[in-house]
């Protein structure tokens, strides 16, 4: 399959779904360059025709991955409907949503060791995804006076940390914590405490 897939020009994509596959099921640094020309059905030396190596190879599946990941953000925020909080708490939601449905993805995106500003292409997929909960937590904190509101950049990136610490202990399935609870609990639960906690949530919220 792969092999017809090179036929039809589309090595490229090939090489990054075998490489998605073999990052699902070994890890990012579990496998080689060899083995994931193997898998697209390819030699070796086929590879550098797309790619420079083994970490461009999984720099491009992590690009991929933020930019499936930013329009899963996108829709889940809605335009800030049907509310600024709503919107805000969906993009949580879809951040779960996206590690259980994409591991190869995901792995690549934060467990590979590429660095975004290696690769502008990754760099600028990895800012439209950030640039996401950016607006929502600027929509969200707008009714508050310039002067007291938190800066957009700093809680959206302390949710960011939330949802990937509730991602990594509690929703990817596997020898982690076990919580009584459900992952979009724990995360909902967590962002209304800490928002509450900035003044942006009445304490009944």
């Amino acid at each position: 399959m792969a092999k017809a897939g090179y036929h039809h020009g589309n090595l490229r994509q090939a090489l990054v779904d075998a490489t998605l596959t073999l990052i699902t099921e070994k890890g990012p640094q579990g496998f080689t360059l060899s083995e994931a020309a193997k898998a697209a059905g390819v030699t070796p030396a086929a590879v550098y025709r797309h790619f420079a190596g083994r970490e461009d190879l999984i720099a491009e599946a992590a690009r991929q991955g933020y930019e499936i990941f930013a329009s899963l953000m996108e829709y889940a925020y809605n335009d800030g409907k049907p509310t600024a909080l709503a919107a805000f708490e969906a993009t949580g939601r879809a951040y779960l949503a996206f590690a259980r449905r994409y591991p190869g993805h995901y792995m690549a995106m934060f467990e590979s060791g590429v660095a975004l500003n290696s690769n502008p292409a990754l760099a600028a997929a990895a800012m439209r995804a950030r640039g996401v909960l950016e607006q929502a937590a600027a929509k969200l904190s707008e009714h508050i006076p310039p002067e007291k509101r938190p800066p957009p950049s700093m809680f959206s990136a302390h949710i960011w940390a939330m949802s990937h610490g509730v991602v990594e202990l509690f929703a990817r399935g596997g020898p982690g914590l076990r919580s009584p609870f459900p992952p979009e609990e724990l995360l909902e639960a967590g962002i209304g405490i800490y928002l509450r906690g900035l003044g942006l949530l009445p304490p009944d919220s």
